[in-house]
């Protein structure tokens, strides 16, 4: 029962984010050269349910002592730590605050891992200056990264082939997170003459499909390129230490909450 109310909580989430992501296809919005600010109404909306999932996620596993103060407290340090490697510099779109996100969702959980994507994305914000109307869609998919994650088959007795796995789901997520968040803002843009590049009401799921890909190849592939191996890279490196730290922690975490039954994962 407690594990169904937390997919619970984590399903109704997401599946507020990919409507949030999607509706603008089916609503027909106003579109011009700088419509991406359309979202300006929306937005705050999306981000209130966003945050009270967030609280429900955490008060929920409080309640069913799946947390307890000192995972919550650890939740907090990994956010700003998170939030910080976000001003690590590298090439085009690299960012360095997928890199917590991966390998906390692996070793802690699906929900550890969405929470920590969604709520460092917003510590950063607020640290670099960054909010906007585009910052719910990007704590959603900053939380899809590490709720994913957490879906990982776990490696542990072969490091090298955890390490080499870990790299590549950052690989993959580097391309995916700019492929997911284009879509905020798509709709809503039109450039006359270019019409190949951009989505318009009645078009079919093919041809929004081919005109995509030709936004996304001509505007965003370079800058993902660059975050997906910066992401790669990182993992590399540094995947075999961290994830070592984190375990230990884990353990210590799953013996002072002796609420936890051993036989499940403190944070699934």
């Amino acid at each position: 029962m407690k594990r169904f109310l937390n997919a619970l909580i984590l399903g109704l989430a997401s599946l507020i984010g990919v409507a949030s992501f999607l509706y603008p296809f089916y609503q027909a919005p106003a579109q011009s050269a700088g419509g991406a600010m359309s979202h300006g109404g929306d937005a705050p909306f999306v981000f209130g349910l966003l945050i009270l999932f967030c609280l429900g996620a955490v008060l929920g596993n409080l309640e069913a002592r799946q947390f307890n103060s000192k995972m919550v407290a650890a939740l907090g340090v990994l956010t700003a730590v998170n939030a910080v490697l976000r001003a690590v510099p590298g090439p085009a779109g690299f960012s360095g605050i997928f890199f917590m996100p991966v390998l906390v969702g692996y070793v802690y959980g699906p929900t550890f891992g969405f929470l920590l994507g969604a709520v460092s994305l917003l510590v950063s914000a607020f640290i670099g200056g960054g909010i906007g109307p585009w910052l719910p869609y990007q704590m959603f998919a900053s939380g899809w990264v590490g709720l994913t994650s957490g879906w990982l088959p776990s490696l542990r007795r072969w490091r090298r082939v955890e390490v080499a796995m870990l790299a590549a789901w950052g690989l993959l997520w580097g391309l995916a997170f700019g492929a997911i968040m284009n879509l905020w803002f798509w709709p809503y843009i039109f450039a006359p003459g270019q019409e190949g590049m951009y989505w318009q009401p009645g078009i079919s799921l093919a041809e929004a499909l081919k005109r995509y890909a030709a936004f996304y190849a001509l505007t965003s592939l370079w800058w993902d390129v660059g975050r997906a191996g910066g992401n790669a890279l990182l993992l590399l490196f540094f995947a075999a230490p961290v994830v070592k730290l984190l375990r230990r922690f884990r353990q210590r975490f799953h013996f002072e909450a002796q609420g936890v039954s051993s036989s499940s994962s403190f944070l699934e």
